[in-house]
Formats: C-alpha cells, sequence, structure tokens
C-alpha cells in the first residue's frame, strides 16, 4: 500500500506552452531530495486537461524514468469517456507506474450506476492497482459512499482520493471499506484529520512547494503523533488556504517559479497568476518559511 506525502506534481512548462522536461526533471529531483513518499503524474494539478494524448503519456513516462523505482509513481489517467480512461490506463501500465489514479468523468454527469460500471469497466480491462478520484467540486459528480464501498470489493481497486474535505464521508469510508482499501485525503486543509482517523496518506498540492514539511506531518499523523502533526498543519494552513485563492494549479505554478523551481509556464484557459493575488501567495511562501 502506498501511504504518506503523495504530491500532485505540477507539469513544468515553458512561457510559450511547450512542456518543459528538463524543469520535469528537475521538480521530480527536488521532491525526492526532500522526502516526498510517492508522485502522481499528470492529474489535475499536472494540467492533465489541457495535455493531449500523446504529451500525457510522454509526461507519465519521463517521471517514471526520472524516478528510477526510487518511490511509488501513480498516473492519472482518469477521463470522461470510459474507452479514453482505458487506453490512459493501459498506456501508464506499459510505461511502469505502479498504480493509476482515476478521476469521476467530469461533465457528463453519469448516475452511480454509471459511475460503478465505468470504473469496474477499467479495472476488468487493466491489471493494475486503480485508486479511484472524487472531486465534485470540479467535476460536477458525486461519487457517493455506498458506490465507492461497491467498487472497493474489486481487487484491483485498492484505494479512493476523496477530495471533498467531508470528514464525516472519509470516517464512514474508513470504518466499512474492506481491509486494504486505502482512503487518501485530497484537501490539504483537512488532511491530517483524514490521516488521523485512519487514512493512508495525502495527495497534495502544497507538497510540491513544501514537501519535507509535508512528509514529516503525514508521516506523524501515520504514526499516532497527532499534536505535533497538526502543528505542523497549523503552520501550513497559509499555504493550504492560499494555493487555492485562483483556480490550482495557476497559484502552486507561480509560487514554484518564485521559488527557483521551473518557469512561468500555463496552457490556456489556465492563465498565469493575477497580480494582486501574487503578494497574499508570496507571503504564505514567507510565512510557512518557504521564501525568505
Amino acid at each position: 500500500m502506498i501511504t504518506g506525502s503523495i504530491v500532485a506534481l505540477v507539469t513544468p512548462m515553458k512561457e510559450n506552452g511547450e512542456i518543459d522536461w528538463v524543469g520535469l526533471d528537475k521538480v521530480v529531483d527536488f521532491h525526492l531530495e526532500n522526502g516526498t513518499d510517492s508522485i502522481v503524474a499528470v492529474g489535475t494539478t499536472g494540467e492533465s486537461a489541457t495535455l493531449n494524448c500523446e504529451e500525457h503519456c510522454a509526461v507519465i513516462k519521463r517521471v517514471v524514468e526520472r524516478v528510477k523505482g526510487r518511490i511509488p509513481v501513480i498516473a492519472g489517467t482518469g477521463a470522461n469517456s470510459t474507452t479514453e480512461a482505458i487506453q490512459l490506463t493501459r498506456e501508464a501500465k506499459g510505461a511502469g507506474v505502479d498504480a493509476c489514479l482515476l478521476v469521476t468523468p467530469y461533465y457528463n454527469k453519469p448516475t452511480q450506476e454509471g459511475l460503478f460500471q465505468h470504473f469496474k469497466a477499467i479495472a476488468e480491462a487493466v491489471d493494475i492497482p486503480q485508486i479511484l478520484y472524487n472531486v465534485p467540486g470540479r467535476t460536477a459528480c458525486d461519487m457517493l459512499p455506498p458506490t465507492v464501498l461497491r467498487l472497493a470489493q474489486i481487487p484491483n481497486i485498492v484505494g479512493i482520493k476523496e477530495a471533498t474535505g467531508d470528514l464525516e464521508r472519509a470516517r464512514l469510508l474508513i470504518e466499512k471499506a474492506p481491509e486494504g482499501f486505502a482512503i487518501y485525503s485530497g484537501d490539504d486543509a483537512t488532511a491530517i484529520e483524514m490521516i488521523i482517523a485512519g487514512g493512508q496518506g495525502n495527495i497534495s498540492v502544497t507538497a510540491n512547494v513544501a514537501p519535507a514539511e509535508m512528509a514529516r506531518m503525514c508521516h506523524l499523523g501515520l504514526e499516532g503523533k497527532s499534536e505535533q502533526a497538526r502543528a505542523i498543519q497549523k503552520r501550513m494552513m497559509p499555504l493550504h488556504t492560499q494555493l487555492f485563492i485562483e483556480a490550482n494549479p495557476i497559484p502552486v505554478k507561480w509560487a514554484m517559479h518564485e521559488m527557483g523551481l521551473m518557469d512561468l509556464g500555463i496552457r490556456l484557459p489556465l492563465t498565469v497568476l493575477s497580480e494582486e493575488c501574487r503578494p497574499v501567495v508570496r507571503q504564505a511562501l514567507v510565512d510557512c518559511n518557504v521564501l525568505k
């Protein structure tokens, strides 16, 4: 089981929007050096919605090659087309990832039965560990706990990234899910409470800029050192809040540029962080000792 601090990795780009492959290697190395437990390549934060299929698969392959088995790599392979999700998941398996992360189908608003059949079809088509991803604030699709628990019976569906921030829902899933089914937080602001309640880790935006602190927080939570973990969470709250002042990954990409980790590139329809928001994000970086 993959546990701990799992970064939802950005995809570095040049200012003209081209993928910055050298920059991608640099941010992967940054996480390897700072204790991140696992990397999600081409999730929401990695701008999966603006990469074409060839680029999507190429980024996953590059991350796997750079990591060289030192930590697990999870590929974002979800889509609102079941056949496309199967294709991306097959490609990721071929690239050598350890697991795949599959977001609920966005825009087309399937029923709960449709969601069950969608994820069941992917699991049956590709023999690789698969993690569900529920983020209704972005997808207009909420996969409810009974559906998650049905899917948890499928052997290679091994966990869920629950990004609602709803701790009662998380506690229900932790209580009812079969042994070996992992519950991950997808909401930095409430992540430590989910871990303390029995979750296995945090798939994090904040870890892009503060990997060592986020890894330490998760490890303390998993070890049952709740008060120490909560103290880190409290210190990191400015980042958990301000990295969402505009749509993710706009603020975190600007923050990483300020840190000297990557160029300022981002793809339309996303735009570079607005001038009025920059002092707020910068102050959060200073408050959390990421920048001086």
